[in-house]
């Protein structure tokens, strides 16, 4: 049996913001910062040069003294329209009815909503109200794959399935000006806002991935859960990372590739957390930067999109889609450090 990754829609939010105005931001605010000259330098060479915010850099919520309500709040409305934006012009891609829909996988970490994105969704695409819902709340960065995962299983144990995936993510919401360290400021010209969506069935609905049961993989690198965490505060979400983050991609890689055997790999589709992690992950599968080229345009002009990277390269794949029978390892990593990665054939 396989299940089958149709052509993914990301919706990018409406603010460009370019890497020397954050820049000139973190300047204006950090004037006497012990530190500038080495965190203007790092910025700089971080490997992004724009991304897309759901506000302007001067929104009360993303520069301002916003509290947690107002950022939080703010998050998910954003989150919610761009998500129900890529819901519908995936349905409409695919030729699809929202009654056609026998699946949700949502993922949403950037934004506290009860109910949650799955259920405003269905509300608001009317989706059948007996469709089968997982909403992944904390997966973060490995969210998209991971929602992929679980719709995979989903298609494969239920024949005639066609389970939507939406990603969400507003992670402008956690650009703090009284976060002072190094590795907060890289992070507030790493991250970027969008929303994703694709189609996931058990039969085929157009070119894209045909996965099979075994091409599934998860893994969660022991000791690990100081690399990356998010944190709350009285003035919103805060994410916070070590040192030992930086080679998390290059220690999880051993596990993967012990995973994958004696199977090839012809297209790497790789989360762009940022270039190290994208090179590291390319290296370990035996490619150059030319091969992980989607994943670094990504972080160049888009920046790191979370939960969304991953359908966001894969669709960025599409654009030139490889031969008929290639195939592709999608990895995505989160908090943890956490590893979801599928495996599978290239169908045109």
């Amino acid at each position: 049996m396989h299940a089958h990754i149709a052509h993914p829609t990301t919706i990018l939010a409406p603010h460009k913001i370019t890497t020397g105005e954050i820049a000139d931001d973190i300047r204006a605010h950090h004037p006497d910062h012990p530190r500038l000259g080495a965190i203007l330098r790092v910025i700089h060479n971080c490997g992004v040069q724009s991304r897309y915010f759901t506000q302007p850099l001067t929104a009360d919520t993303i520069t301002g003294t916003a509290d947690i309500t107002a950022r939080t709040t703010r998050a998910f409305t954003d989150g919610l329209t761009m998500a129900e934006t890529a819901a519908r012009t995936t349905l409409t891609q695919h030729g699809l009815q929202p009654a056609d829909i026998t699946g949700l996988i949502t993922t949403h970490a950037t934004g506290w909503a009860v109910p949650n994105l799955d259920i405003h969704l269905t509300h608001r695409l009317g989706l059948p109200p007996t469709l089968r819902r997982t909403a992944l709340t904390t997966a973060a960065c490995a969210g998209g794959g991971h929602a992929l995962i679980r719709a995979v299983e989903q298609a494969l144990l239920y024949p005639g399935s066609r389970i939507l995936v939406v990603a969400a993510e507003v992670l402008s919401t956690s650009y703090q000006h009284g976060d002072t360290g190094i590795e907060h400021m890289i992070y507030k010209a790493l991250f970027g806002d969008s929303g994703a969506a694709t189609i996931v069935s058990s039969d085929p609905i157009g070119p894209g991935l045909t996965v099979e049961a075994d091409g599934l993989f998860e893994y969660a690198l022991p000791d690990s859960l100081h690399y990356y965490a998010g944190r709350i505060g009285a003035d919103g979400l805060h994410f916070d990372s070590t040192k030992a983050a930086m080679g998390g991609a290059r220690h999880a890689m051993p596990a993967v590739t012990t995973w994958l055997a004696d199977r090839t790999v012809d297209i790497p589709v790789i989360h762009p957390g940022s270039k190290p992690i994208i090179m590291d992950t390319a290296n370990a599968l035996g490619f150059i930067e030319e091969d992980a080229r989607h994943s670094l345009d990504t972080l160049s002009e888009e920046g790191n999109l979370g939960g969304v990277s991953v359908l966001r390269v894969l669709e960025r794949t599409h654009g030139q889609p490889p031969a008929d029978g290639a195939h592709a390892l999608m990895v995505a990593y989160g908090p943890g450090f956490s590893v979801s990665a599928l495996h599978g054939t290239w169908t045109n």
